[in-house]
Formats: C-alpha cells, structure tokens, sequence
C-alpha cells in the first residue's frame, strides 16, 4: 500500500505455486494485493531443479504424506513427465490440463481485480535520482 500510495508500480509474483498445497490461495492473495495497490501480476509453477527436487519430496513427505504423491503426479504432468523443464517457453507455468487450468485461474482472477497480468511494468527512470536519501525513507 506504501509503495502504491507513493506512485510506485507494485506487482505480485505468487510463487511458487504448489499444486494441491497452496494454489487455492491464489484468488485471495491476486485481490488483497490488488486491494492494496498492485497493479500487474504473475505466478510460478513449482520448479523442482536438481537437488531441489530431493529436498522438496522430502519436505512434501514429511509435512503432507497423504497428498504427496498426488502432488508430484500432478508436477510431473505439468511438466511431460519430468520434474523439472528448462524449457524457456513453459518453465515458469509449465503444461497440459492443470497448467492451463491454473492459467485460466490467474487470467481471470486478475481480470475481475483489475490487474494486467503477465505484463511487463514500463518504468520510468528519468525519475531516478543517484544518491536521493529520501528514498529510503518508504520502507
């Protein structure tokens, strides 16, 4: 709200999104950041690289043995059957049914907040002032 009451372009990045732990918040966090001034958004499909991919099993195991396989299931298909995909193009959002479903989510819950999803903020740094004490002073 600070920043946004200060002119300052705020954007949310809901990340990572969890399939089955987390992404039913998305909505919720899209409107209370909107709410408070946000007006761009994106989101993160959980990535799993190398060692991650151990460390995170470990944790989904240890904090949610009931759904952890459902959860991987559904990473892995969002991903063509791996757990991690470098690919430029599909990295972030990943693909296939619940990718796609979780695409139409965002689009819409950033539609009905009156936030520009996935679009690039156009700074202007002519306002940018080296060595402003004063900036600081927001947070």
């Amino acid at each position: 709200e600070k920043l946004s009451s200060n002119d300052i372009p705020v954007t949310t990045l809901y990340a990572p999104v969890i399939p089955c732990i987390n992404d039913h918040e998305m909505e919720s966090i899209i409107k209370a950041t909107s709410d408070a001034g946000a007006r761009h958004a994106d989101y993160i499909l959980l990535r799993l690289p190398f060692e991650v991919k151990t460390l995170f099993i470990e944790w989904l195991e240890t904090h949610y043995p009931l759904k952890a396989k459902h959860v991987l299931s559904i990473i892995m298909q969002c991903r063509d059957g791996k757990a991690y995909d470098s690919d430029f193009g599909s990295r972030m959002s990943g693909a296939g049914a619940y990718a796609n479903m979780l695409k139409k989510r965002f689009e819409l819950a950033c539609r009905k907040n009156r936030v520009n999803g996935r679009q690039a903020v156009r700074l202007n740094c002519e306002l940018f002032r080296r060595g402003n004490k004063d900036q600081l002073t927001l947070f």
